[in-house]
């Protein structure tokens, strides 16, 4: 299947960038192909101007059900037994995983069916999650002999530890409620009403300056990484920069003058 087939791409008149994984046949696996397509979609969307939200969706009964377990026992038949294709697959998801946190648009999971595995990292590793209640989520790694060592680095990063522990230690599925209860996603809905919710919290997301999100997004992330007193710093030098700039100037004085904003993004 061709990347331009795996991985839909739909922009919208708002911003709103849609991409739908689409190989349902294979549960959406993270083969090498679909990471490949993610990579390139993520790359692409991170210098256009005109996205200024994503949607990362998905096609059939499961959201994404992690790496593509036939394509990696097929590398076993390689004289070094699969290290370099495991080493390439798990760099690649790596890099995707990365590219989504480093992408300056808000990017939005909207889970429909199961999310297990590396497919669970994927909804983690997103800014923000809405899943229809039908939902269920799990890193199951240990029912097969194989820890979701890559996947904890995303869940570790979204839940608490105890919740995140309980998830790769037993390899249980988790129903979306639950997975709304520990902060694995915003909230859970009724399929029927999924698109909607979605969309709605995209729309009013691209409404903003996407500047401000981007150094938001940033900001965000790299905080989180420091000890107290050098979060403060950083984030200190960057309301500043942030103060100077032209949205923020245009959105105090809309504020005071009560009237809606015009964003330069800039």
């Amino acid at each position: 299947m061709a990347q331009s087939e795996i991985l839909s791409r739909e922009l919208d008149a708002d911003g709103v960038l849609v991409l739908t994984l689409n190989d349902p046949d294979k549960r959406n696996a993270l083969s090498e192909t679909m990471l490949a397509a993610l990579d390139a979609a993520f790359a692409e969307a991170a210098s256009d101007a005109s996205v200024r939200v994503i949607i990362l969706s998905a096609r059939g009964p499961a959201f994404c059900a992690g790496h593509d377990l036939k394509e990696m026992t097929a590398g076993r038949a390689a004289p070094d037994g699969g290290r370099a294709l495991f080493t390439r697959i798990m760099n690649s998801c790596s890099g995707v995983m990365q590219a989504i946190v480093n992408c300056p648009q808000p990017v939005i999971a909207e889970v429909t069916g199961t999310a297990t595995a590396a497919g669970c990292q994927l909804v983690a590793s997103c800014d923000l999650a809405v899943a229809a209640d039908t939902a269920r989520f799990s890193t199951p790694g240990v029912h097969i002999g194989l820890f979701c060592s890559t996947p904890m680095v995303a869940l570790s990063r979204n839940v608490g530890n105890k919740h995140a522990m309980e998830m790769l230690l037993t390899g249980d599925m988790v129903p979306a409620d639950r997975a709304a209860e520990i902060g694995l996603v915003n909230r859970a809905v009724s399929p029927d009403d999924l698109r909607a919710a979605t969309l709605a919290m995209a729309r009013k997301i691209a409404s903003k300056s996407s500047m401000t999100l981007a150094t938001g997004k940033r900001a965000f992330y790299a905080q989180r990484e420091m000890p107290l007193a050098e979060a403060y710093d950083y984030a200190s030098r960057i309301m500043v920069e942030n103060m100077l700039a032209n949205d923020a100037r245009e959105g105090i004085e809309a504020f005071i003058e009560k009237r809606e904003p015009h964003w330069q993004d800039s």
